[in-house]
């Protein structure tokens, strides 16, 4: 088993690291890639060091079985056939494929039989908001069937990346020492705000990442279901935070729900409020699940039911969701 990551230098490039390693993927060798600008850096993975490679047009990828790309939506077009000339499944981490009708969109708890038909060779991994929302509605998917999906989301500046993340926190330490704030990688200042704008805007006054949860949502559940989503970033390091409401084909209690999601793959109910407990970003950073509380009837539909749901989304709304996908093409023998 040969597994190259493309992008390793990023931050979902880097937790690629940790959850191979983490989860003991089974491989033989590995390859890291990146750009000029990356190649040469060192990287320790199981004791070894590696030394990222350019990525380059030519046969570096002949003998690779699996490319965890996360290089961004223009790169992934242009080495796409690079990528994937010699057999390599090439697991995508952009936008960049994802509505294509001939790329599959996977979420592993959700539609993983999907990831078996992949005519390019190339599998995409959905937006990490969509994905921890997709593995909770499937819980409730199970008991009747969703006709229409509201939701907010509280998006960690871990989404846009290490360099985001890095700001935020120059921001409150600028800030504390009565400087101007350094505001490049938002519309705003992040610190101590919260800014109800997440990607471009399209001309139907939704944002790019809004209309990603409508389409993909469909997509990955083989669903004429309906989505609103506002999103929205909130100055927290990791892990994103949704408020779902759903309304379902038939009334659903919050005890069958409660049920539902505690037996759900991927999913931790943590659903106490008379003892405080429901799901934060602060306990959810680092970990796999996504954490499902707060549930509750909805008070203006009878069909309705709202609930809370965190999860990292560098791990399970990015690298990790990867990595199952992987898992479950050799659980089922179905690479190359």
């Amino acid at each position: 088993m040969k597994v190259a990551i493309v992008g390793v230098s990023g931050a979902v490039g880097q937790e690629f690291l940790r959850v191979l390693d983490q989860r003991d993927f089974p491989m033989d060798e590995l390859v890291l890639f990146g750009s000029a600008r990356s190649a040469g850096r060192v990287y320790t993975f199981r004791g070894k060091p590696y030394t990222v490679k350019e990525l380059k047009h030519n046969d570096d990828f002949k003998g690779i079985d699996i490319a965890f790309v996360s290089a961004g939506g223009d790169t992934s077009r242009e080495f796409e056939k690079t990528i994937t000339r010699h057999g390599a499944v090439m697991i995508d981490n952009s936008s960049a494929f994802r509505m294509d009708e001939d790329v599959p969109l996977v979420v592993p708890e959700v539609n993983p039989e999907d990831a078996l038909n992949r005519p390019r060779g190339v599998i995409a991994n959905p937006n990490c908001t969509t994905i921890q929302m997709v593995v909770a509605l499937k819980a409730i998917e199970k008991l009747s069937p969703i006709k229409r999906v509201h939701v907010s989301t509280y998006q960690a500046a871990s989404g846009a990346g290490a360099t985001a993340m890095a700001e935020l926190v120059r921001q409150y330490e600028q800030l504390l020492k009565g400087e101007e704030p350094t505001v490049k990688k938002f519309a705003y200042q992040l610190a101590y705000n919260v800014i109800p704008h997440v990607d471009v805007f399209t001309e139907n006054g939704y944002t790019k990442e809004e209309m990603k949860m409508y389409n993909e949502t469909r997509k990955i559940m083989h669903s004429d279901v309906e989505v609103s989503a506002t999103c929205v970033r909130v100055p927290v390091m990791r892990a994103h935070s949704e408020s779902i409401w759903v309304e379902t084909a038939r009334p659903v209690s919050v005890e069958e729900a409660r049920q539902a999601f505690a037996r759900a793959e991927g999913v931790v109910l943590r659903d106490d409020p008379a003892s405080k407990t429901y799901p934060m970003p602060l306990f959810a950073a680092d970990h796999d699940p996504v954490y499902v509380g707060r549930i509750r009837k909805d008070l203006s539909n009878p069909n309705g039911l709202t609930f809370w749901a965190v999860s990292d989304q560098i791990r399970k709304g990015a690298a990790l969701n990867a990595v199952q996908i992987a898992e479950y093409l050799l659980k089922v023998g179905n690479l190359g």
